[in-house]
């Protein structure tokens, strides 16, 4: 059994460190979705712009390419382990750029798993291209997949079509990156932004779902689950992406924070604050959903 490393007052978010490679193996429970940010392996020497300064494109020794092969084998690997982790009906999104969702794509396939849309995130506010010498870098892909061919998953289709403007919702979302008021505990070098994250979740789970993801990061996927009415396990290797998601998920027990960032993404919200908050009061419920030792 999993040991955690923290775990919030009303155990709607909890964080284990370690590998995910290493622990989902040892972890008996299915979830209903799992968002994942893996290794993009683009730290390669390159150079960015960050606030108005140069700086490296390397992320840290994770982050780098091992050679296609192993690249391959590598998410391989983890996609495998959390096919066994989600539910018959469950959904996984996995973010990526062209340096390694191609593989991630493969490996989908490979898996038996159905692609349901590669969603193009086109972000209002990229860093500009110093080179001058090819297009500026301005999107991400995320792909959607189901675990089972035969069996539908779930999708808030209505809370889509509101959200934009009541027509269907496309493949192509127009929002910005991380913004000023995300970074109040710290900064992760690949953070996602909430309201991002906020409609994955609510199109592809329905209050209290249980939500995994591998490479937490600054638990933005946890942020969002907890905002929202839906329940979190992270797993991360890192001690100090840790703390920053423990800070974070403490920073909104501030029922003022917590509002202000619910305001922030109230669009994205398929119920009133006070329902959420009455959700997650029952959340003591399901203390004993999660196989987790304190």
């Amino acid at each position: 059994m999993l040991k955690s490393c923290y775990r919030s007052n009303n155990l709607d978010f909890t964080l284990v460190k370690g590998d995910c490679l290493e622990l989902l193996p040892k972890l008996d429970f299915q979830f209903d979705m799992i968002f994942a940010d893996p290794p993009y392996f683009l730290s390669n020497d390159g150079i960015s712009v960050q606030s108005g300064k140069q700086v490296s494109v390397n992320k840290g020794q994770w982050d780098k390419s091992q050679g296609f092969e192993k690249d391959n084998e590598f998410n391989r690997q983890w996609i495998s382990l959390c096919r066994d982790k989600l539910k018959e009906n469950g959904t996984i999104w996995i973010s990526g750029t062209y340096h390694n969702i191609f593989s991630v794509a493969q490996m989908l396939n490979e898996l038996n798993f159905r692609i349901l849309n590669c969603i193009t995130w086109a972000k209002t506010n990229p860093p500009p291209n110093l080179s001058c010498k090819f297009f500026t870098h301005s999107t991400e892909f995320i792909l959607w997949a189901r675990k089972n061919k035969q069996i539908t998953h779930y999708y808030n289709y209505e809370l889509m079509k509101e959200i934009n403007g009541g027509t269907q919702m496309r493949d192509l979302w127009t929002l910005p990156a991380i913004a000023k008021w995300e970074k109040t505990c710290g900064k992760h070098p690949t953070q996602k932004p909430l309201p991002l994250l906020a409609r994955i979740v609510l199109a592809s789970t329905k209050e209290n779902a249980w939500v995994l993801d591998p490479f937490a990061g600054s638990s933005t996927t946890g942020v969002a689950t907890s905002l929202l009415g839906r329940r979190f396990l992270g797993l991360d290797k890192e001690e100090t992406f840790l703390e920053i998601s423990k800070n974070r998920r403490e920073e909104i027990d501030d029922l003022k924070i917590r509002e202000e960032y619910r305001e922030k993404i109230i669009k994205y919200s398929d119920k009133p604050l006070q329902e959420i908050w009455e959700i997650q009061e029952k959340s003591h419920y399901y203390r004993e959903d999660l196989p987790i030792t304190e």
